[in-house]
């Protein structure tokens, strides 16, 4: 059992997705007892076992569901004159079974500590996001102006880059004090997995930086993905604001994903 939540831990670092089968009821002659578990990942490979054969089956077919939705489901099997294949038993019980998604939780690293990112890092944790700060001044970047954040770093952009497991469940918000701090991110944030890359500025500074890093071999297409100038249009002008655009748009991108994945 030990190895599933070994591999769970691991699906949700890596950004991955996957179903939890536990048998919670059983009445009468079944496979498995009560507490039994089976893992089913999003690929329909699977770890344990609740009982083989046709009910595994069905469970795995229930989990592909489950994820897509993100709701968990409890499924009941009559199993009367039902032969397991794992054992070639027959069984005359019931069995309860449920099954619950395991998702990645998203994190949101925020490139600058200032006015904008102070409000952004707030209201992205009430919203459910692990929260990184990333600045290279100690004075900005640290727990007493970040206590919500799950993460600070107080260090020079380039030193930071290889120590953040960047996944398909990560979302990149660039709001440094510079253009040319920007252009360093997102050179590297663009070639990442991450799921959204935003960064703030005019179009006139988008077109610079989007030119300069073209020059660098980076292609127009992959430079078309980022978010660029960053949120929703609101009107917003002070950083509250703007914050509440970003976030916003950051949302608008996650629940279409999932939507995505549901179709």
């Amino acid at each position: 059992m030990e190895d599933i939540f070994e591999e769970i831990v691991k699906i949700r670092s890596e950004g991955g997705s996957a179903a939890l089968a536990t048998v919670i009821k059983v009445k009468g002659s079944t496979p498995r007892e009560e507490g039994s578990k089976m893992l089913i990942r999003n690929d329909g490979t699977i770890l344990g076992s609740i009982g083989g054969g046709t009910l595994e089956a069905q469970v795995c077919r229930e989990a592909m569901e489950v994820i897509r939705e993100a709701r968990q489901k409890l499924l009941h099997f009559d199993l009367a004159g039902e032969e397991i294949a794992e054992n070639g038993m027959l069984c005359g019980g019931n069995m309860d079974i449920l099954v619950e998604p395991i998702l990645a939780q998203p994190y949101l690293y925020i490139f600058g500590a200032g006015h904008i990112s102070f409000s952004i890092s707030k209201i992205a944790k009430m919203a459910g996001f692990k929260v990184v700060v990333i600045d290279n001044r100690a004075e900005f970047a640290n727990i007493k102006r970040f206590p919500e954040a799950d993460e600070i770093f107080a260090e020079d952009f380039s030193d930071i880059f290889s120590k953040l497991k960047i996944n398909r469940s990560s979302y990149i918000v660039i709001v440094t004090r510079g253009h040319k701090l920007d252009e360093e991110v997102l050179e590297w944030a663009v070639r990442s997995e991450a799921n959204y890359v935003g960064m703030i500025g005019s179009r006139k500074k988008k077109k610079a930086v989007f030119s300069n890093l073209q020059s660098k071999g980076i292609s127009k297409e992959l430079l078309e993905s980022v978010h660029a100038p960053i949120g929703m249009d609101i009107h917003a002008e002070a950083p509250e604001e703007i914050a509440v655009s970003i976030m916003a748009e950051i949302i608008k991108v996650r629940r279409e994903r999932e939507h995505i994945g549901k179709t």
